[in-house]
């Protein structure tokens, strides 16, 4: 299996867990990425996995025109952009109760591996965006939505945080550039994500290491 679509699939069913044991509490909690509560931000990635199914049925751009990277640029995010996704994971989120989210959620991304698995490699496809973007590069960015949208989950829960290893390398080597981590501060993958998408505080020179290094820093709508 390809180590994108392995990293989907091992964050995905890591989520399919954790789902199925929450209780309406846990549902109505806050997240750090208000107004959403945890049943909207769940609605939210699981309308985000779903969506390639449809971006696959649909006809091929000729050739890709941005990276995993380049779908995060901060110039996507418009006030527009941002409200409309807003509204739509709070939408979304009245469609599935409680006792259907888990199996709903293990649904949507089972059928999303599936169509992955069933197309040509080379494949591309446009993004909500109006993108074109190479399948892998894609699922790449859905790895990012579930991985990191999963810490998220994890602090509004006051658990420890899921992220699986695969997951864990596919966002890192995505941040990075594929460059090694600075030998300095000494950051695990784990810190290094939380880092780097705004889910734990920089200070100022490790701001500046990680400028230095080149790393990206990708932009959510946040």
């Amino acid at each position: 299996m390809d180590p994108v679509r392995a990293a989907f699939a091992a964050e995905c069913g890591q989520l399919t867990g954790i789902l199925a044991g929450m209780v309406d509490a846990d549902l109505a909690r806050p997240t750090d990425c208000p107004p959403w509560t945890v049943r909207e931000l769940v609605a939210h990635v699981r309308t985000g996995v779903g969506r390639l199914t449809d971006m696959l049925a649909a006809p091929a751009p000729p050739r890709a025109e941005v990276d995993a990277a380049g779908y995060f640029g901060r110039a996507k995010f418009t006030p527009a952009v941002d409200a409309d996704r807003i509204a739509g994971g709070r939408r979304d989120a009245t469609r599935v109760d409680r006792a259907a989210l888990a199996t709903e959620w293990d649904r949507a991304w089972r059928a999303t591996d599936a169509a992955v698995a069933a197309a040509p490699p080379d494949r591309v496809v446009r993004t909500r965006h109006g993108d074109a973007m190479g399948l892998t590069e894609f699922l790449r960015t859905r790895v990012v939505e579930v991985g990191v949208h999963g810490l998220d989950l994890a602090a509004a829960l006051d658990r420890q945080p899921w992220l699986t290893p695969p997951a864990a390398e596919v966002i890192a080597d995505l941040l990075t550039g594929g460059r090694p981590t600075p030998a300095e501060p000494h950051w695990d993958r784990l810190t290094l994500i939380r880092k780097t998408t705004g889910r734990a505080a920089l200070t100022a020179p490790e701001r500046a290491t990680i400028d230095a290094a080149g790393f990206r820093w990708l932009a959510f709508g946040r």
